[in-house]
């Protein structure tokens, strides 16, 4: 029996955030755990108050609040199912209402639902696609109407507003098994270079961070042995699993006017996983 042990650290540099962001309101979507958790951490750090959406886990999602409140910015947590139009709508009020506005969304909340395809349900389907797809075009377009109300303030951003879609390295490559999650994926990249080519004219920019191999609670069963990491590496050229701090400073990168020209990108964080690694000895 396979003993669930911690695989070799990753290697990933210790997190120091310069602050960015100081004055800057953000809203991060599934933000209790994993890389949402991690971005809502990095965005604190460079100084932006941050309004942390969850679903479930009202404990985990006031750890990382307590974090936040260690940076010094203002924090607040908001209970909200993205792919709920009403909540969606009540959510981005709460955090207008405290903060003032919102100048950046990640757009982080997702899940998975994995069964082969003969045998997915249509609510395997459905369930993966509101939350993953539906939820970000509920959230973005909350954004963009914030965004566009308030417009441009020359000492906060040169952007009107900066929206992040967590997509993944699976908006390219297909993955059996997880049809409803590639699916998700490739739609995500849709909507958001469509979105970017419509606002980009309003001062809005709208980027995506397509994560690899990343340790979180949603794939622990793919690095938590030693088998298993070592599988997961013949796919990753770079030798070490990411860490969601490696998508966190991606996520201030992009939300931060030093990336001010960067519109309808998607920057890929992994490690060289969309390189196709089976070919470098020759396939």
């Amino acid at each position: 029996m396979n003993q669930a042990v911690a695989p070799p650290t990753s290697g990933a540099p210790e997190l120091s955030i310069p602050r960015l962001l100081a004055g800057q309101k953000a809203l991060v979507t599934g933000a209790n755990s994993g890389i949402g958790q991690g971005v809502a951490l990095a965005l604190g750090q460079a100084g932006a108050d941050v309004a942390v959406n969850y679903v479930v886990d009202d404990d985990a999602a006031q750890s990382v609040i307590d974090k936040l409140h260690g940076f010094g910015v203002k924090a607040m947590k908001i209970k909200a199912d993205v792919s709920d139009e009403d909540q969606v709508a009540a959510m981005f009020k709460q955090a207008i209402n405290a903060f003032g506005t919102i100048d950046i969304l990640v757009n982080n909340a997702g899940l998975q639902r994995d069964s082969a395809f003969h045998d997915m349900t249509l609510e395997q389907w459905n369930k993966v696609i509101s939350v993953n797809l539906t939820g970000q075009f509920l959230c973005a377009r909350e954004a963009v109407r914030e965004f566009t109300r308030r417009g441009v303030i020359p000492e906060v951003s040169c952007a009107a507003g900066k929206i992040i879609c967590m997509s993944s390295v699976h908006q390219e490559i297909p993955w059996a098994g997880h049809a409803n999650y590639a699916s998700s994926k490739g739609g995500i990249k849709m909507l958001m270079e469509s979105l970017a080519q419509e606002v980009a004219s309003l001062k809005i920019r709208v980027n995506a961070i397509a994560p690899g191999a990343i340790r979180t609670p949603i794939n622990t069963n793919a690095w938590n042995t030693k088998e298993a990491y070592k599988a997961l590496m013949t796919l990753v050229p770079y030798g070490r699993i990411g860490e969601p701090e490696d998508i966190a400073r991606a996520a201030v990168w992009l939300a931060s006017d030093q990336s001010d020209y960067v519109v309808g990108t998607t920057l890929f964080v992994d490690g060289g996983m969309t390189l196709a690694p089976g070919f470098a000895t020759g396939g």
